[in-house]
């Protein structure tokens, strides 16, 4: 963190605060015990009836120390017994009143005449978690409390109990907006120089909240924008006449237009494409001649031979809707532009739909989403990590750049697994190589469904490529080379979703915990092992099974029969010497291969006797279940050192797969 200015509590000099009751200034002298009140703000009124007075104040050294803040607060005065939401709105008021100061955008603070001011407040960032930080006061508990760390005890609880890393949603807003506000504004120029242009990129890579901004910035310069969900049904399950009529509908819905179009019946097959642009324009010439910019998300659920309806799957509706915007998008170049996005590019990759010239073929100029480069990290990270209390060392954004590839929905999340490493005792805290493994290490142990969800575009689309990563992963470049040679298109879709890197002609992983989590998910999969390396997978998956076998067989055989007639029933496999060894043993002593000898045949055999416990669990298929146990328990390689032959090694993966599944399905 920069170095603390020299700033001591109390209040201004030269402030005029003869606005404010005296109780309110007893409660900014108050404040001025641990902060320096900078400026005496004003009197907002947000309707007749709503007025409010704020105030800012600056954190001391001790305070930009503890919560990572060196900007004024706004401090807002609410003088009602009732809390509204609506008085939030008296914070953007302010930020905008003093732009040119240097305004703490994350946080603020909020001194309400509300008993309840606290529940409501948690309750209001519940249900909108992209709002700021509030840190609220009642007057009374500010003005009675005798206690010196009152408030500042508040502002740790309200600062540091916060996940602002763990954000599932797209971002509406622009507060917690990182790294594409480039990308936003060339998307928008090119709208106003009337360009169409198409933006995909992997799921979670800030698509939606890219858009979000898009719709923002051209609402800020006056313009106007409609925004299509390709994966509504109410969309997508209409026929292309129809869906056209929905996007007038959204226009005018969205933007609250209120110009009379054509009714339903003018959008039959023959006349839609006319009345669409016949609506097109009233609405044009409606609201002033402000081009619009019509944004199409989620563009796969209406692509051919991927959407979820027939009639764009396999029909003609993609061409014919295309067709129609196209031909009115040329006739009339200022009236809109388009926006298509999605995390598949195929509708503007096929020339050809069902026999005929794809509308939108080398037509729209698209892009991948860019990968966050190591500033971009740091400026998130370090503006979310300060406010919670995170210090990340400068090594670290580095670091996070180079282990998730610059995806912030990976980062984010790997960061919010740090953070609850972290008690909120221990903030400030600074976050250190060491910390941060730790942190890498949970996120991928635990969290690799997030890796999952990521890919899923290429397993549901390219499938060939994903095959690729899965073999760059294990190190097979025969195999890799093999797709790449074949089309250059496979590994331009894999360096345009930024998963891969190539430089000199060779392919490495951008994103890390990609590699760690195709190695982990098919390290069982890999060909051409060693002897070494045969062996040693054949001990570690049969290490594996055998508990969590011998696991179900205790907890199974107890819950039907008791510990007492299940012991009975284990000790008879047994066979006498060892059952009259183990008789003494408690039931659940006899299942620790610690205290007790069991083997993986005691188990199989166990199970195979009282199949009538465990059918519903293996299968019910009985002796495919005994063939697997037998086959797994044949190559003890943890037992006897010999050789393995390729094909008895492909015999065992197949067994002990059918196994590891079996005993997943119980998890």
């Amino acid at each position: 963190m920069a170095e603390t200015s020299k700033v001591t509590p109390g209040i201004n000099p030269n402030l005029n605060l003869d606005h404010f009751s005296e109780e309110e200034k007893n409660v900014i002298k108050k404040l001025s015990s641990d902060w320096y009140i900078t400026n005496g703000g004003g009197v907002i009124k947000l309707a007749a009836t709503s007025s409010y007075k704020y105030f800012l104040l600056k954190p001391t050294p001790t305070l930009q120390e503890l919560f990572n803040i060196e900007r004024e607060i706004i401090a807002v005065f609410s003088d009602y017994s009732d809390f509204e939401p609506r008085t939030l709105d008296a914070f953007d008021y302010a930020i905008n009143k003093h732009q040119e100061l240097r305004i703490e955008r994350v946080c603020s603070v909020l001194i309400s005449r509300d008993k309840n001011i606290e529940v409501r407040i948690r309750d209001l960032l519940k249900s909108d978690a992209e709002y700021q930080i509030i840190v609220p006061f009642n007057f009374k508990e500010i003005l009675e409390n005798s206690d010196s760390f009152f408030v500042r005890n508040r502002f740790r609880e309200y600062f540091y109990s916060r996940d602002l890393f763990s954000f599932q949603a797209p971002l509406k807003k622009d507060l917690y907006f990182f790294g594409r506000t480039d990308l936003v504004h060339t998307l928008v120029n090119r709208h106003r120089s009337s360009e169409n242009a198409g933006l995909f990129g992997l799921r979670k890579t800030g698509k939606t909240s890219i858009i979000f901004g898009i719709r923002r910035v051209i609402e800020v310069q006056g313009g106007v924008s409609v925004f299509i969900d390709c994966q509504n049904p109410s969309f997508h399950k209409k026929r292309w006449f129809s869906a056209l009529r929905y996007v007038i509908d959204e226009l005018k819905s969205q933007n609250k237009f209120s110009v009379k179009t054509s009714d339903e019946s003018k959008y039959s097959e023959e006349e839609a494409a006319t009345t669409f642009e016949k609506d097109l324009l009233k609405i044009y010439g409606g609201i002033k001649k402000k081009n619009f910019l019509l944004i199409f998300d989620e563009i796969e659920h209406i692509t051919p031979s991927i959407s979820a309806s027939e009639h764009w799957k396999n029909g003609s509706d993609f061409v014919f809707f295309w067709q129609a915007l196209r031909y009115i998008f040329q006739k009339h170049n200022q009236l809109f532009t388009y926006l298509i996005a999605g995390t598949n590019p195929k509708c503007v990759e096929i020339d050809r739909i069902n026999s005929v010239d794809n509308p939108i073929f080398c037509q729209i100029p698209y892009e991948y989403i860019p990968s966050f480069d190591v500033p971009q990290t740091r400026e998130m990270v370090r503006t979310l990590g300060r406010i919670m209390g995170l210090q990340f060392d400068e090594s670290i954004y580095s670091k996070l750049t180079e282990d998730f590839g610059g995806h912030p929905f990976l980062i984010r999340n790997v960061c919010s697994v740090i953070n609850k490493l972290v008690s909120e005792e221990q903030r400030p805290v600074r976050i250190d190589k060491s910390v941060y493994e730790q942190g890498v290490r949970i996120f991928n142990e635990q969290y690799s469904n997030y890796i999952e969800m990521i890919l899923t575009v290429l397993k549901e689309y390219y499938n060939d490529e994903y095959e690729m990563l899965k073999y760059l992963a294990l190190g097979d470049m025969e195999m890799f080379n093999g797709f790449s040679n074949i089309s250059k298109e496979y590994t331009n879709h894999l360096l345009g979703y930024g998963i891969l890197d190539r430089n000199l002609g060779s392919f490495t992983f951008k994103i890390e915990s990609i590699k760690v989590f195709l190695v982990e998910a098919n390290k069982y999969k890999k060909l051409n092992l060693s002897e070494k390396e045969m062996l040693a997978e054949i001990s570690e998956r049969r290490n594996s099974i055998e508990p969590k076998l011998r696991e179900i067989v205790r907890k199974g055989l107890r819950q039907r029969y008791g510990e007492s007639e299940a012991k009975s029933k284990v000790l008879d496999i047994y066979g006498e010497k060892r059952k009259s060894k183990y008789g003494p043993y408690s039931y659940k002593d006899i299942f620790d291969p610690k205290k007790s000898e069991i083997y993986f045949e005691d188990i199989r055999k166990i199970i195979e006797k009282e199949w009538q416990v465990f059918e519903n669990l293996f299968g019910k298929d009985k002796q495919s279940f005994n063939t697997a146990m037998q086959a797994v328990n044949k190559y003890r390689a943890d037992a006897h050192a010999k050789s393995v032959t390729k094909e008895e090694m492909d015999c065992f993966r197949v067994f002990a797969t059918k196994l590891e599944n079996y005993i997943s399905e119980q998890d």
